[in-house]
């Protein structure tokens, strides 16, 4: 889908109706490369279709795994498991994508073959070294820029050997990286985190019968081992479906639900804060799949009250925060981030880049090393921009559309990473028309 660099919102139209967004990018990515670790045919529908999944797809293809798109849009992978891929005759270019570049070094570092993964200039700029010295420890041959704490990453496959690692800081895409490593170590891997993070790795490769297990809640064992062939219908990103949550949230008379969302734990933590910050939500479970539960999201126009969000709390919010720093510009009273340097190596600063765009709409934010300030009131209109971010795109988006007038994000185009169709979905709930 080829997208505009500048898109324009505002007029505080309500949102009505019932929509489904685009399938979970972390189980998406997840579910193509355990389908490329396994031996047989799996087949996979409502793959999450920005840019971020379409390169781990094309890694994997530049890697000899056979993936196709059937008619109906039914993506059919053949897994010859990790002993069927090859050596690419090119770099792998990761583009946007962190958990591309991380998780999949995780899974070369034991093959014995030369692989080269870069990505754009944001990409070669995020922090490569928490990955990479765990895999060291595990035996794997990796160098690259400054040491290897950057991309570009040059691995060279080797004997792997499992070792417990004590993480300093808790990731899901650094947690996964080992488990895949471990898959194919000898004797025992052991990951331990000093706080929880998002847990679909454990849980899907768990319920495909590889032989990961859980020891407590921050701690994963893995044996060598490999999944099942399997078919999943990926459920709802329920990163994206929080800018919708806001959205209607912030703006009167509207009503909507969001249908076969993920509702893993680990990724509906945003949905706490804002029940706490006195938001109308009602969640459903209906289903499980690969170890995942589904479900909808109902939520109506509500008025929002400042909060703290820090602690334990961050790793599970760390990727909805823009879209909540926007609901604590239209709450009243005082919000506080804090405990989320995180934030400063994401996409863009995220710190930074948040308390720049609601600036420009006249709000007040103090931003602190490890998170920010935020006063609720009274934005005005302005014109924002993505700094290259997409969901600094998306959370510029829900702030203009609840404003009064036609305002401008420019950047627009960052949104191709992960949910192009954002607006179009956006427009859809306030003509009615799902």
């Amino acid at each position: 889908m080829s997208l505009p660099n500048e898109m324009t919102f505002g007029g505080g139209a309500a949102l009505r109706g019932r929509l489904r967004v685009p399938g979970d990018k972390s189980i998406s990515h997840r579910a193509l490369l355990f389908a490329a670790l396994a031996d047989g045919r799996s087949a996979l529908t409502h793959l999450a279709d920005g840019d971020d999944v379409h390169r781990t797809r094309l890694a994997l293809e530049h890697l000899g795994v056979g993936i196709r798109t059937a008619r109906g849009g039914e993506v059919r992978v053949q897994g010859n498991g990790l002993d069927g891929w090859r050596e690419p005759v090119q770099v792998l270019d990761c583009g946007n994508s962190g958990t591309t570049v991380r998780v999949l070094s995780g899974a070369l570092a034991g093959r014995s073959f030369l692989s080269v993964l870069t990505g754009d200039a944001s990409l070669v700029q995020r922090p490569m070294r928490r990955v990479v010295e765990p895999l060291r420890a595990m035996g794997a041959t990796i160098d690259g820029r400054d040491g290897a704490a950057f991309a570009p990453l040059v691995i060279r496959g080797d004997v792997l050997r499992g070792v417990r690692h004590e993480l300093v800081v808790a990731s899901a895409q650094v947690k996964s990286a080992l488990v895949l490593a471990g898959l194919q170590a000898g004797g025992i891997t052991e990951i331990a985190e000093p706080g929880a993070s998002r847990d679909h790795t454990e849980r899907m490769l768990a319920a495909l019968g590889a032989p990961v297990e859980r020891a407590g809640e921050r701690v994963v064992r893995v044996r060598a081992g490999a999944p099942e062939a399997f078919e999943l219908e990926v459920p709802g990103d329920p990163s994206s479906a929080a800018f919708f949550v806001v959205a209607a949230c912030l703006t009167p008379g509207s009503s909507i639900v969001l249908e076969r969302v993920s509702l893993n734990p680990t990724r509906t933590g945003f949905l706490d804060v804002l029940r706490r910050m006195g938001a109308a939500i009602e969640v459903t479970e209906t289903t499980t799949v690969v170890g995942e539960p589904v479900g909808d999201i109902a939520v109506e126009s509500s008025a929002l009250a400042g909060t703290t969000i820090a602690g334990d709390e961050i790793p599970n919010v760390i990727d909805e925060i823009p879209a909540l720093a926007v609901a604590a510009a239209f709450a009243d009273g005082v919000t506080e981030i804090r405990d989320a340097a995180e934030l400063r190596v994401k996409e863009s600063d995220r710190i930074g880049t948040i308390e720049q765009e609601l600036s420009q709409l006249g709000v007040d934010v103090v931003a602190q090393a490890d998170g920010m300030t935020i006063r609720g009131g009274a934005p005005r209109p302005g014109t924002l921009k993505s700094h290259g971010d997409h969901r600094i795109a998306m959370s510029a988006a829900i702030a203009l559309h609840a404003l009064p007038g036609d305002s401008t994000v420019r950047g627009w185009k960052a949104v191709a990473s992960s949910y192009p169709g954002f607006a179009e979905d956006l427009r859809s709930l306030t003509s009615g028309s799902k």
